[in-house]
């Protein structure tokens, strides 16, 4: 079959892409943007890439148009797709139909660490000899690639809760029915397609009403929202996980090190070992209870899975360290939300103590320009000991409440190349230079190591 994908570059549609590859079809795509990565990983491939949405690029009658939920009606390839009745679907429900209706799904929901705890279980899994199928919207180190598909039954999905297609609004996670879900956390977020937290609440109890009676759910006993959720009408088996001292039934964290990289794993109150890993920050202990217990429900040991994540080498964009010149360290990390840069801030001020960590903020995510975030955004970055924020010019609102509120420690810049300099004033020996952005930032990262090699 000769698929082509429209929207191919992104993140999951390109692990799409490598799916199809992967089960024999012949895969070509369109898409407003070709760059690298992801360009590179899927040429690689022997995957077809052209740029924009041409129609020509449907000349050669593709058997199936897998359509990602940024093409909209009016768009030409669209409106030819239509007109011409050319087989079409979205990618949540091709990869369905074409990969996951006949496996055990493992399913990774939440607002936060989605990303990360599918790696986490995929790499658990993996170590456990079970070679899982994996789709996930990121890299992981111990793979090196974003999707797999991998040997039957097990199959690990970042189950994300945008939107599907133009012509279907749902969630796209409706669409996987997971046997195993993890509910990982949830707050307001996607403020271009919800309305309010309800809004989305609504689809992961939509969600929930897909789980088998004979599946598990696994959630995070410190999300309220989740509470609500599950309110509304369970009927699955439900397992919590919680880093609250006071937490003893259900999978609980124990005697953790200031910066998250150890502590002790119980379970209904009895101790299943300790872990000592590379990972930072208590969001990551959140992540791995979540990740050890849905192994554990695919019949992966609690001992084998602690095994697995103390070599569990992280995701590329979540603080993963770019470079480490003349002791100063420089970090990159996705930070689309104000939690995640506080979790993501709390686990490295563990690990530094009272070094200085310097942050380069670009607010790039729908919501976080939309302004829904200006009051809880300063609060996010109080560990930092400097904050320069990056005003792109198409943005709803003004940073300036932001430095104002962070007062002498935070600056404002319209120039990435202005932020640079600026840094090169004050680095100095010990520093944490982290860099947040979940885009390019304007090739941030490469000036930083230029400059950082001229200090």
């Amino acid at each position: 079959m000769h698929i082509h994908i429209l929207g191919i570059c992104g993140t999951f549609m390109g692990g799409i892409a490598l799916l199809a590859r992967q089960a024999g079809h012949e895969v070509s795509g369109s898409d407003q943007n070709v760059y690298p990565p992801m360009s590179t990983q899927l040429e690689e491939q022997g995957i077809s890439l052209m740029e924009g949405y041409d129609p020509a690029h449907l000349d050669n009658r593709p058997d199936m148009v897998v359509i990602g939920n940024v093409m909209s009606r009016g768009n030409p390839v669209i409106e030819l797709i239509l007109n011409r009745g050319i087989p079409c679907t979205s990618g949540p429900q091709w990869l369905y139909e074409y990969v996951l209706k006949d496996r055990w799904v493992l399913a990774v929901a939440g607002t936060h660490g989605k990303t990360t705890t599918s790696s986490m279980l995929a790499w658990i899994l993996e170590y456990a000899g079970m070679n899982p199928g994996y789709l996930i919207g990121g890299v992981p180190d111990n793979f090196g690639i974003s999707a797999r598909f991998g040997d039957e039954p097990f199959f690990v999905i970042e189950a994300d809760e945008y939107d599907t297609a133009f012509f279907d609004k749902r969630s796209k996670f409706i669409h996987y029915h997971p046997r195993t879900l993890v509910a990982n956390n949830l707050e307001f977020d996607h403020a271009d397609i919800f309305t309010d937290l309800a809004d989305i609440q609504r689809q992961f109890h939509y969600l929930v009403r897909t789980i088998p009676g004979e599946g598990l759910i696994i959630c995070n006993r410190d999300s309220p929202a989740l509470d609500t959720v599950l309110e509304q009408g369970c009927w699955t088996p439900v397992e919590k996980f919680s880093c609250a001292a006071d937490s003893a039934e259900g999978w609980n964290a124990r005697n953790m090190r200031a910066d998250g990289s150890s502590f002790d794993l119980y379970l209904d109150n009895y101790q299943q070992g300790r872990l000592e890993w590379a990972q930072l920050g208590q969001h990551n202990i959140s992540n791995a209870m979540a990740a050890i217990a849905a192994a554990r429900h695919a019949g992966v040991p609690t001992r084998v899975s602690l095994e697995a994540l103390s070599g569990f080498k992280g995701v590329k964009r979540r603080l993963e360290l770019r470079a480490d010149i003349k002791g100063i360290r420089l970090y990159d990390d996705f930070a689309h939300h104000p939690t995640a840069i506080e979790t993501t801030l709390a686990g490295l001020r563990g690990h530094v103590g009272d070094k200085r960590i310097c942050v380069l903020l670009e607010p790039r995510s729908n919501t976080m320009r939309m302004g829904i975030h200006e009051n809880t955004l300063a609060n996010s970055l109080r560990e930092a000991d400097t904050v320069s924020l990056y005003q792109p010019g198409e943005m709803a609102w003004n940073l300036s409440s932001v430095t104002n509120e962070l007062g002498d420690k935070a600056k404002l810049f319209a120039s990435v190349d202005d932020m640079v300099d600026d840094l090169k004033k004050q680095t100095r020996q010990g520093d944490s230079i982290v860099v947040m952005s979940n885009g390019g930032f304007g090739g941030i990262h490469g000036k930083l190591e230029k400059m950082l090699q001229l200090l």
